[in-house]
């Protein structure tokens, strides 16, 4: 490794993605190599230069890179102060057939200011790593909007209402309070895709799925602290990781502590 790199890799609890690359490189330069997985990344310092299948290609830090799997590339930074970046490593089913691949090369970098979005809001819950519903919900619509590009036809989905499949998703989550359940899991059961599951919930109640559950978590904590039992107690029988991660999502919710909340 390059003097000054930083490198923070780990494999998160959700289906689909191999790793997670968060890495700072002042100087170092990769040689030409090959992954397994599809190659989602953003740069969020510096410029990267890179060969791809022997075609050159630059990322800014307003573009998304999609590397398909098993074709060589490298990497380099085109300023001095070097880059930073986060990575997404994808299974190689996860994007399609293996006709695709082909388009990623031909067109590895979009202009995508949602999906640069929205891959920045899935990092951030891959590092907290307590919001599973969340991070699956997330990365369900990036990997529809990468498939959109890689068919060239990124286009906003119809704004159509499905209180069916809403309705049908809320009463999944309820009755698998406080555990809750995987997004691919309900998929089957309502017999609709992840994404309009995701799109039919946020339109019919105003929030996607994963703010619903945690809410619901925090109404079930709440009764259990007024019968008194003690915060770290509720944060196990409500459905969160720990009492840290109870306390976060009480206070967003209520504005105090589940301490401060009840009378002893």
């Amino acid at each position: 490794m390059s003097s000054g790199a930083q490198v923070e890799a780990w494999k998160p609890a959700i289906d689909g993605v191999v790793e997670v690359l968060h890495a700072h490189f002042p100087s170092h330069a990769y040689p030409s190599h090959t992954h397994d997985a599809w190659t989602v990344l953003i740069v969020d310092e510096g410029t990267v230069r890179y060969d791809l299948d022997h075609r050159e290609h630059g990322l800014s830090q307003a573009q998304v890179s999609l590397l398909p799997p098993n074709v060589p590339h490298d990497g380099r930074s085109v300023h001095p102060g070097g880059f930073r970046k986060r990575v997404l490593y994808l299974e190689p089913d996860r994007l399609g057939g293996e006709g695709l691949s082909g388009a990623a090369v031909d067109q590895p970098e979009y202009l995508d200011p949602v999906l640069r979005r929205r891959l920045h809001q899935l990092h951030g819950v891959l590092v907290d790593g307590r919001e599973d519903l969340e991070a699956q919900s997330r990365l369900t619509l990036i990997e529809e909007r990468l498939q959109q590009h890689l068919r060239k036809q990124v286009v906003s989905p119809p704004d159509r209402r499905d209180p069916g499949v809403a309705a049908k998703l809320r009463e999944l989550l309820d009755e698998q309070l406080p555990t809750g359940i995987t997004l691919d899991e309900a998929s089957k059961v309502v017999h609709a895709h992840p994404a309009h599951l995701v799109r039919a919930f946020s339109r019919e109640y105003g929030m996607p799925p994963h703010r619903y559950l945690t809410g619901r978590r925090v109404d079930l904590a709440r009764r259990y602290l007024l019968e008194g039992r003690p915060a770290a107690e509720v944060a196990v029988l409500a459905g969160f990781y720990d009492q840290s991660h109870l306390n976060r999502h009480f206070r967003k919710m209520l504005g105090v502590s589940p301490s401060r909340f009840a009378r002893t």
